[in-house]
């Protein structure tokens, strides 16, 4: 069952809504917003049975409107950084706007997380669209989107999809931040979690990857068995340093199209554990090195929460390598689809 209530005005007098996506009888929800197409909350059981919020986030619109760090937006055109916002198409040069050291980063000045997005509730689903007009941000075509949240069965499943009247680049994301010890637990170092990934892209020191692969094994980056975030995060690795932390673009094992199991996290003080799956090829897992704002019931400090951002490599438009495992360039008659899948229950 969805419901919807007003959730404030924007600075300019725009009307917010929010909409609760109630999982059946249970008592678990998800909170969603139109504007940015934001996940503001979402509450599932604890080991005791308690509701517990999980996400970070804002209690009104102004937080959102400041938003540092994107809690909780759909993120586009383009999630993650592209390098000093070249754009090449078809022998056509586009300059995009550069807001993160001198690179391209989720989607320039005014991306999709300040966009109200239209809505509309079909059964258990919401259904949020957008058009981004041609030469919005620089980028060409009319891109359309549309992003489907459904949450059942303890999973909350987003949906992706866009298509383009002009050849373009498109890379969608979701940038929640998650603690599955609840949202005003107030760090994500002793998270548990498991990546199944070997390797990570390296960057420079703007953090852009410039097309190099790096092995996780017997290295900081190695998740492929469970551990706490916290553990190597601080090591004297040039990787680790340039991000101030994990901030690292994770290589998965499947190729663009095919589903798969990705990641489990679990918060071993409230026993949740998250499963994630996607059919994208790649995750930008964020360990929150810059938060620093008050949230909903806590403030947020450096490392109060961690991100999952399913996604094409970054800076897949500017390396060939990259665009082997999944390319962000979008043709007319094409049409851009994955899913993203968060499944919530308690750790055995």
């Amino acid at each position: 069952m969805i419901t919807v209530k007003p959730f404030g005005k924007t600075q300019d007098g725009r009307e917010v809504l929010a909409f609760t996506l109630r999982d059946g009888a249970s008592e678990s929800y998800a909170v969603v917003l139109n504007y940015g197409g934001i996940l503001q909350s979402l509450v599932v059981p604890d080991k005791n049975g308690t509701p517990t919020d999980v996400v970070l986030g804002y209690n009104d619109v102004a937080g959102y409107e400041q938003n540092g760090g994107y809690l909780g937006a759909l993120i586009g055109r383009f999630g993650n950084r592209i390098g000093q916002g070249r754009l090449t198409i078809d022998g056509t040069d586009y300059r995009l706007y550069c807001n993160d050291r001198g690179n391209h980063l989720h989607g320039g000045k005014v991306g999709f997380n300040k966009k109200i997005w239209e809505h509309a509730i079909v059964g258990d689903e919401l259904r949020l669209s957008v058009v981004s007009p041609d030469g919005e941000e620089n980028y060409p075509g009319t891109l359309s989107v549309s992003v489907t949240y459904i949450f059942e069965n303890g999973e909350l499943r987003i949906l992706y999809h866009a298509e383009t009247d002009k050849k373009t680049a498109v890379n969608l994301t979701n940038h929640a931040y998650f603690n599955l010890n609840g949202e005003g637990d107030g760090s994500i170092l002793d998270n548990v979690l498991c990546l199944e990934s070997d390797e990570i892209t390296p960057t420079n020191d703007t953090m852009i990857p410039e097309g190099a692969f790096r092995r996780v094994a017997y290295t900081p980056f190695d998740f492929t068995e469970p551990r706490e975030i916290g553990r190597c995060i601080d090591a004297d690795d040039i990787d680790l340093k340039r991000g101030n932390g994990y901030d690292h673009c994770y290589v998965l094992r499947n190729r663009a199209g095919q589903y798969v199991r990705y990641a489990v996290a679990t918060g071993p003080k409230t026993g949740i554990r998250m499963t994630c799956f996607t059919d994208m090829p790649a995750v930008q897992f964020y360990a929150g090195n810059g938060l620093h704002q008050q949230g909903k019931t806590a403030y947020y400090g450096k490392r109060a929460g961690f991100c999952l951002e399913t996604q094409a490599i970054p800076n897949n438009v500017n390396v060939p390598a990259y665009a082997e495992r999944g390319s962000s360039i979008l043709s007319p008659g094409e049409t851009y689809s994955f899913v993203a899948v968060y499944k919530f229950d308690l750790a055995d």
